[in-house]
């Protein structure tokens, strides 16, 4: 804020701080629209806050209506050498298995050199086929692969840069001799392969491989289901997860059984973890939303000092809108389904309004009535997630609605705002103009006032 450049200089007055007074007199209307500003954006904030925390519990509260969600399955093993995942498609159920082989990939040595090695040529050309041992053509596949030299190193890098051959090499000296390890990227009976010289569209029926060491076979795991049965049934697998075997199930095999080992049983059940979660997780996302609105809410007592008590209401209190979220949310978490109470499956309202979970009770009623137990959860999740939806829709909702409402609020004051910026500052200009004026004007009456008294000082006296 510019002082003016003659500050009282004629009649003494401090023109600046008495402008400046004046302007704080001006403003205060601003400054009642700027704490307003401010008091607005911040419900806006907390508005925010809690409808984030409604959609939230709504999300929690769908998913407990689910049907699905209810269908949890868990598999365990007998032994920690077999291990299950579910889906949602799984069903209770036990199956025994013997785990007869794992599945491999194939590793080989060939001779880097010499008589019958496939590295010839300038630049070395030459074909890597999987599934070498199918008898249809159709089923094999053929790559070829180009060393940029003869090198020992070449060879390898064009080996390991061609993907689609599935293979990968390493050279390993031996008694001054190259060797090149092959090994297979996969496993199963399938992932086989065999190394001939030249490119693939040279190779005939009568093309002879490359004779290779080999230090493990590609094979399928291979499991029996039933053992010691005479149902007894064996079933194989390119890799060691059956998939296919249990609808909904699909468990891995990761080493064979001692001789005295018993066969595995596999068993599918409930997962009562994860049904106690859906039912935990709905009241503890109530419990959330209670207690953002109960802080918000709650008064704070202080002593002026003059001695008054003075009591100050939350940033929700007296909103009609946060008080009715509170009680449908209450009436919908806490009233009976078909005349069951939630506090019967574990669901239990305090006296202050508040909801806990209590386990004990909940796994006992789970344990002796599953649907019944479904039932009431879900028939209340149900009822609090209308209640979220309407609160909290992303177009709709109450709560959404009365957001966009405040910051249209907010908006409007930052206008006001900002129109009295350029009134105060025209009242600012006009004061600074008539005071301005004010001091010419003295001045110009001083001058008069002094040439008087020269006029007069030189008139002649008489005795």
């Amino acid at each position: 804020m510019a002082s003016m450049g003659v500050d009282g200089m004629i009649s003494g007055l401090n023109t600046t701080d008495l402008i400046n007074q004046l302007m704080q007199a001006e403003a205060v209307p601003q400054t009642l629209l700027k704490t307003k500003q401010t008091s607005t954006t911040t419900l806006v904030t907390a508005l925010q806050a809690l409808n984030a925390k409604v959609a939230s519990l709504g999300d929690a509260a769908a998913t407990a209506t689910k049907p699905a969600s209810w269908q949890a399955y868990k598999a365990t093993a007998s032994a920690s050498s077999v291990t299950a995942t579910t889906t949602a498609t799984a069903l209770p159920s036990e199956l025994t298995l013997k785990v007869d082989t794992l599945a491999s990939n194939q590793v080989s040595l060939l001779n880097f050199g010499g008589s019958g090695s496939p590295f010839t040529g300038t630049p070395p050309t030459f074909t890597i086929r999987t599934n070498a041992d199918a008898v249809a053509a159709s089923e094999r596949k053929d790559v070829t692969v180009t060393a940029k030299s003869g090198s020992v190193e070449d060879v390898v890098k064009a080996i390991n840069e061609t993907t689609a051959a599935g293979v990968k090499a390493v050279a390993v000296k031996v008694d001054g001799a190259y060797k090149i390890q092959l090994t297979g990227s996969e496993t199963g009976s399938t992932k086989d392969f065999a190394v001939f010289a030249g490119a693939a569209e040279t190779l005939t029926s009568g093309s002879t491989a490359a004779t290779m060491s080999e230090l493990r076979k590609a094979s399928d795991a291979q499991i029996t289901l039933w053992p010691g049965s005479t149902a007894k049934v064996e079933v194989k697998s390119a890799t060691n997860t059956f998939a296919n075997v249990l609808d909904g199930v699909s468990f891995t095999v990761s080493a064979l059984p001692k001789t005295d080992d018993p066969p595995v049983t596999l068993t599918v059940a409930r997962d009562d973890a994860a049904v106690k979660k859906l039912a935990s997780g709905l009241v503890g996302a109530l419990g959330v939303v209670f207690s953002e609105i109960s802080s918000r809410t709650a008064t704070t007592t202080k002593t002026n000092e003059d001695g008054r008590t003075v009591v100050t209401g939350g940033m929700f209190s007296g909103d009609s809108a946060v008080r009715a979220l509170n009680q449908q949310l209450q009436t919908a978490a806490s009233h009976p389904v078909d005349g069951t109470s939630p506090a019967q499956v574990g669901i239990v309202i305090g006296r202050d309004g508040t909801f806990t979970f209590d386990d004990a009770k909940f796994t006992a009623a789970l344990a002796a009535d599953p649907a019944k137990v479904q039932k009431v959860v879900a028939g209340l999740a149900e009822r609090v997630a209308d209640v979220a939806k309407k609160t909290s829709d992303k177009v709709d909702g109450s709560l959404t609605l009365k957001i966009t409402n405040q910051q249209g609020t907010v908006k409007d004051l930052g206008d006001q705002i900002a129109n009295w910026d350029l009134r105060l500052a025209s009242r600012r200009a006009g004061l600074q103009k008539t005071y301005s004026a004010l001091e010419v004007s003295l001045s110009g009456l001083k001058s008069q006032s002094s040439w008087l008294a020269g006029q007069l000082a030189s008139l002649p006296t008489y005795s």
